[in-house]
Order: C-alpha cells, then structure tokens, then sequence
C-alpha cells in the first residue's frame, strides 16, 4: 500500500561505487539525495536473498542446529537456512538446505513471512517457511559447515527466546510466526 507522505521520505540514488565484491556479499557506498535537497552517504551490504526453514516434526517437535558463527564468535541455535542462489526459488532453496544441513526432505512447506534481516545497511531478504512430512534422507553439508542438529520440543524452543538463549533473530522470528498462527503442535 502506498502513502503519498512517504515521497518526502524517499531517497534519490545519485552516485553508487562498489568497494568489495565477495562470494557471498558486495559492499557499496551510495550518495544519495534527500527530499529536503540535502546529500548523504549510504553503506550497503548488497546479499542475493536467503531462505530459513523452521523444521515441523510429525509430534509436534522441531530441529534446531547449534553452529558456530565467525561474526558472533559463539555457536548459535538457528533453523536451517542458507543463501540463494542465481535463478532458484525461494522453496527450491528451502527444500535443499534441509537436506544439506539436516538430513530431511519435507512433504510441504508453508510460507510464514518473507522479511528484511537489517534493512539500515543490508538488501538481504530472507524467505521464512515452516516445513511439515520431513523424512529422513541424511545430511549433505558443506565441505566448511559444521553443523550438529537437534531435536527439541516446541515449548522449549519457546523458552529458550525468551529467555534469551536462541540469538538468532529468523529463527526467534520463525518460531513466534509459527506460534502467533496457533502452531506448535502436531496438526
């Protein structure tokens, strides 16, 4: 829905020069220009897109993953999720990152949102979905992933964000969609 108070909010790109071009991500430094005429400076962290997968087991039960994270220096409790690649669906990502880091192939997935990580400095979109009829096919991870799935009731996984031990902003996300949706249970 568009509200026409929000042209004096837009920016006009004016110049853009990109400083990094990595594997994974690209840096670049927009100057823009603002309604009132005035000039400022953007950083972007430029990301293809990604998927994060909340997997639903038959009881009611899900898979976490404890993985370690190079910019956290800490091993984190996430859902599966990984980046997408040039000219893959959303689902089809969905799809191939539970096999590769957990070892299951759902029957169905449902999309629960599709939501900026950090929008002040980053383009990266990640598609949440919940996935249902997992069986059981074995992981595949990366050569670089080490990844250490576990099964936890969905009460405690619940817990475990308010309390503050689950960091992970799509899967505190993920969980609490699913929850506000009435989920949380085999259905």
């Amino acid at each position: 829905m568009s509200d026409p108070a929000d042209e004096a909010l837009r920016e006009e790109t004016i110049a853009s020069t990109r400083t990094f071009k990595g594997h994974l991500i690209s840096v670049r430094v927009d100057r823009v220009r603002l309604a009132d005429g005035s000039e400022a400076r953007r950083e972007v962290v430029e990301h293809p897109g990604a998927v994060a997968v909340l997997p639903m087991l038959d009881d009611g039960r899900v898979i976490l993953e404890r993985q370690f994270r190079q910019p956290t220096r800490e091993v984190l409790w996430e859902i599966p999720a990984g980046t997408l690649t040039p000219d893959e669906s959303p689902e089809d990502c969905a799809r191939r990152e539970l096999e590769e880091e957990i070892g299951y192939r759902p029957e169905s997935l449902e999309p629960l949102a599709s939501v900026y990580l950090a929008p002040g400095y980053s383009s990266e979109m990640i598609h949440l979905f919940l996935a249902r009829g997992l069986r059981e096919v074995g992981a595949k991870t990366d050569h670089d992933e080490r990844i250490r799935p576990v099964v936890i009731e969905f009460e405690r996984v619940l817990a475990m964000i308010a309390s503050g031990e689950i960091k992970d902003a799509k899967t505190v996300c993920a969980v609490l969609l699913w929850q506000e949706r009435g989920g949380g249970s085999a259905r």
